[in-house]
Order: structure tokens, then C-alpha cells, then sequence
């Protein structure tokens, strides 16, 4: 049903200046990702999205916006994006774009403006202070590089806020003005074709700030930008980064009404602290905590999972002693970690370019509740260039071929956006996409298979799932996800040593094994899921009822 197609997608995420250039400018474009739709499109990818695209001062890797209504000129023009679109859809891919509106640059013109003047129109666009607020200093987001929320600017004569740089004024919610240009922003990019929108830090774009006053959140903003979505594109879909705790999510989706009335997806932040630790610690049991604590999404709504994104790996819903043990096991130097709560390394360089471990955990990934999301590289094992300032470590070119600058481009070295990742096991000459093509066997050959696979089995991104408790041993994730296509028994052995398990019959259970479609567990299951081997680092997909065959697909 093309209404709920997010409940079935992969989505693929990329930083367009950093995955190709086509005009020898050192920049990754539009052109150089419509070329490598066809790529995509193989891979398995049904939804690409796109990190900023608009013109930035780039002093916040583009999250800095000084025109919503733009492309940014390095990576192409609007026509290009239009083209991006066609050609995306003709392949049925979809695209998301990056929402980033709860603040501007202070480079764009409504920020000149407004703080140019207290008469000027656009003033009360932002949140001022004529006193310093007595907490100028809490609730920065980036420790260590950041030191204020309000700073004081000579010529508006006042001080202003700012959630993150100080290069970044935050917009003021509760502007009606503001709101209704927000919805415009929103429309615009709806008219040209997206599908929707990852909303950055949705937290903040509905947070209510006053000096000196508690910050509240206006919920009724999300239901607005999501009826508008509905109305002028019924399929639209809203994609929130919102790192809050478990009571706190369930407004994100929607006002308890029993239906997802606001965005439609979240980032499950929870489940990949879970991941993280279950891998440090070589035990199924965070996972399958986490499953079993999971607040259940209202209907129409889906959890996204991922274990790399464009950020640091966030460990800040973690213990700190348990935030320590993945520190310990993943990200052992100083230089490895950032803000005193994140990793900034990619998976394949934390688990020690471990190909087993690898395919066990976006095997884990892609079974569990929600739609997978796969950082650009992850495909093929890419890896991180510490020697690059924070979150720049993990935003290197992607590595295409083993011949100069990895294929990225054919520009001198010193003019790329971004160094490619040239040193370690990692680099481009080691891992890239030319190399792992011609190699049945490779990382990149495993992800395709695994991704047509998942496209087999609609149960685990939309279908209900239930934790199996009995005769399971702590390092075993075992879960079942059911759906009207049918059941399938997942099972992922986090240990080192090899389990057997006896899962069969349970009384009242008619499940019997159709057949075992993903597999590192070596020997054929039982009939009724009897001694069922699951190799150490192993997993198991096993198909136990078929549903219906569907007429048509999302």
C-alpha cells in the first residue's frame, strides 16, 4: 500500500558533496549521485536521504541555512534537484530531504535584519534578551566546542539564542509568522517532488524559549506541519530526530489518539544504545531488554533503527558505567570519542573490520521492529579518518574504485570537500565498490543479497513482534515478527561459541519451518524447530508461515 510504503523501505543516507563529483571540482553533486542511482538501485535501496542541500556558510557542515528555498551552488542547481527526482522515481526510489528549521545561519538575510533593528519586521523572527539570561551557559548541545546558548550581539544591542553555534540563531516558534513560513518551506519542497522530510532535532523545533524562564514544547506544531504534509501530498512522510526518553516520545507520534497524527517515524535512539552494548558485550540480553521495554508505536507510525548515522554514535541513553564498557570495547583512545558521550568511528573500524561480527550486526539491524536506515560506505565497510575535526571523521568521500582520491574525483587531492580515508586496512585502495563488485563473496555482495532478502519478508519492518523467552541463553537475541504476510523466527547468537536450541513444538503452536532464507548457522533446522544450530557470531532467518502473495508491492 503506497500510503504506508516507509513501513517496508531501506533507507539510504548520504551527504551529497561527499559521494561523487562529476565536474573535477573536488565537491560531490547532484549529477555525480544521479550517476550512481543504478548502484543504489542494485544495492536495494527504495529511499534515499539527503543530509543539507541548501546554501551554507558550511561553518556547521550545511546545517547552517542561509536560504530554505535554495540548492546550494557547489553541489548543482534546481534543475539538477528536479532531474535528481525523475530519475530517482524512474528507478522507484524516493527522497527525503533534511528539514533544519529550528534555526537559520546568522548569515541569512532574516537574521541581518532582524538584528539590525529593533523596528525591523523580522525582530521578533528570533528570541532576544535585553539583560543576560542567567542561564547563558546550560544546555549546550556540543560540550567541549560550545560554551553558551546566548550570545551577545553588538549591533541588535541584545543577546540571542542559540540551541547549538553560536553561528546558528534559533528561530522563535512561537511566532506565528514563523510558524506559517516554516509550513511554507514544508509545501515548496512537497510541490517539487520529495517524498518528505528528516526533521533535525525535532525537540528544539517545537521548544518555546523565554530568558530565564523553563523551556516548554508546543506539540500542536508537529500536527500542523503533518496535516498540511497529508493535504497537499498524501503519501508525504515526517522522519524526527528526537533523542528523548522513553515517556517522552509518545507525543512525537502523535496526541494519543490510537493513530500517528504527527510524525510518522522516529529514530529509535534506544535500540541502537542497545546494540551498541549487546555488541560490546558479546550478550543478546540489551537487545532483548530493549524489545521487551519497547513502548509500542501507535498505528500509521514506525520506528527507524540505524547504527551509524552523519553524527556521533550517542551513547547518552546509556549508564555511564555501561557507556564506559562501549568506550572500553569500541572506542579505546581519547581521539575516538567526542562530546563525552559519543564514538566517532564507523562500525567497521569499532568491530576491528570483523566481517562475521559485520554481517551479524545489520543482520540484527535489519530484523529488528522498524525500517533500517544505512549510512553511505557501511556497504562496503568503510572506515573513518581520525585526523578530521569531530564529526568530520566519518563524513570522508566514498570510496568507489582503488585508483586516485578512491574514485570520488578527479580533482588534485588538496581541493576535495574532504580527505578520502588513505591510511589503514580501511582505504580507498583496500575497500571500495570496484574491488568488492568482482567478488561474489564481498561485504557489498552480502548487503545486496541481505536486502533483497529483507524485500522477502515485510513481517519484520510492519509486522508485530513478540520476544522468545524460554531456553534461550543470555547471548541470544531470539524474536519472532508476524504480520499478515506470515511468521518468521529470527535468531542472533552474539557469542563466540556455537548454541543449539530447542524451540519446538510449543503446545497450541502449529509453527513448523518453510524453509531458512538468511543464514550463518551451518546445518538445516528440524521440521519443528529442533535442534537448531546458530553459530557463534551467527544469525538465522527462518520462515515458519507464508501469508497471502501480495498483488502488488510499496
Amino acid at each position: 500500500m503506497t500510503e504506508r510504503w516507509y513501513q517496508e523501505a531501506v533507507i539510504y543516507n548520504l551527504a551529497v558533496d561527499a559521494f561523487q563529483d562529476s565536474d573535477d571540482d573536488g565537491i560531490g553533486d547532484l549529477p555525480g549521485l544521479m550517476g550512481r542511482l543504478d548502484y543504489l538501485s542494485r544495492l536495494g535501496v527504495t529511499c534515499l536521504w539527503l543530509n543539507p542541500i541548501h546554501p551554507s556558510p558550511l561553518r556547521d557542515d550545511g546545517y547552517d541555512i542561509t536560504d530554505f528555498y535554495g540548492i546550494d551552488p557547489r553541489i548543482g542547481s534546481p534543475g539538477d534537484f528536479a532531474e535528481l527526482l525523475h530519475q530517482a522515481s524512474n528507478r522507484g526510489i524516493r527522497v527525503l530531504v533534511d528539514l533544519v528549521v529550528n534555526h537559520t545561519s546568522d548569515q541569512h538575510p532574516w537574521f541581518q535584519a532582524a538584528r539590525s533593528s529593533r523596528e525591523s519586521p523580522l525582530r521578533d523572527w528570533y528570541i532576544w534578551s535585553d539583560e543576560e539570561p542567567p542561564d547563558r551557559r546550560d544546555g549546550t548541545v556540543f560540550p567541549g566546542e560550545q560554551r553558551e546558548t546566548w550570545s551577545y550581539d553588538e549591533k541588535a544591542g541584545a543577546w540571542y539564542f542559540h540551541r547549538f553555534y553560536d553561528c546558528e540563531p534559533d528561530l522563535n516558534i512561537a511566532n506565528p509568522v514563523v510558524r506559517a513560513e516554516i509550513r511554507k518551506i514544508v509545501a515548496y519542497w512537497l510541490r517539487l517532488g520529495v517524498s518528505g522530510f528528516r526533521m533535525d532535532a525535532a525537540p528544539f523545533v517545537i521548544e518555546l524559549t523565554r530568558p530565564g524562564r523553563p523551556s516548554t514544547r508546543d506539540f500542536a506544531f508537529l500536527t500542523e506541519l503533518r496535516e498540511l504534509a497529508e493535504w497537499r501530498q498524501g503519501d508525504a512522510v515526517f522522519l524526527a530526530e528526537a533523542n528523548v526518553d522513553p515517556p517522552e516520545v509518545a507525543p512525537y507520534f502523535g496526541d494519543g489518539g490510537g493513530s500517528a497524527n504527527r510524525m510518522h517515524m522516529l529514530f529509535d535512539f534506544r535500540m541502537n544504545a542497545a546494540i551498541m552494548l549487546a555488541l560490546a558485550r558479546r550478550s543478546g540480553e540489551p537487545v532483548t531488554s530493549a524489545l521487551r521495554a519497547a513502548p509500542k508505536a501507535p498505528r500509521g507510525a514506525q520506528w527507524v533503527t540505524f547504527l551509524r548515522n552523519h553524527d556521533e554514535d550517542d551513547l547518552s541513553k546509556l549508564a555511564p558505567d555501561e557507556r564506559e564498557e562501549v568506550f572500553e570495547a569500541f572506542a579505546q583512545q581519547p581521539d575516538m570519542r567526542l562530546y563525552g558521550r559519543g564514538i566517532r568511528r564507523r562500525m567497521a573500524s569499532m568491530l576491528g573490520g570483523d566481517r562475521a561480527r559485520l554481517e551479524l550486526a545489520y543482520s540484527l539491524q535489519f530484523t529488528l521492529p522498524g525500517t533500517p536506515v544505512l549510512r553511505y560506505g557501511a556497504e562496503i565497510g568503510m572506515g573513518e579518518d581520525l585526523a578530521l575535526h569531530g564529526r568530520d571523521a566519518i563524513r570522508t568521500p566514498m570510496q568507489w574504485t582503488a585508483g586516485a582520491n578512491g574514485g570520488f574525483s578527479r580533482a588534485p587531492a588538496q581541493r576535495l570537500v574532504r580527505p578520502v580515508v588513505d591510511r589503514g586496512e580501511l582505504d580507498f585502495r583496500h575497500v571500495n565498490v570496484s574491488e568488492q563488485r568482482r567478488d561474489p563473496g564481498s561485504l557489498l555482495a552480502w548487503f545486496e543479497r541481505m536486502i533483497h532478502t529483507l524485500r522477502e519478508c515485510p513481517e519484520a519492518g510492519a509486522g508485530s513482534s513478540t520476544v522468545l523467552d524460554a531456553r534461550i541463553p543470555p547471548e541470544v537475541v531470539a524474536h519472532r515478527s508476524e504480520s499478515a504476510d506470515g511468521a518468521v523466527l529470527f535468531l542472533h547468537n552474539l557469542g563466540t561459541a556455537d548454541v543449539t536450541l530447542d524451540l519446538g513444538p510449543q503446545p497450541g503452536s502449529a509453527d513448523r519451518v518453510v524453509e531458512v532464507f538468511a543464514d550463518r548457522g551451518y546445518e538445516a533446522p528440524d521440521r519443528d524447530l529442533r535442534g537448531l544450530l546458530v553459530a557463534g557470531q551467527g544469525y538465522r532467518w527462518i520462515r515458519l508461515r507464508r501469508g497471502p502473495v501480495r498483488a502488488g508491492g510499496s
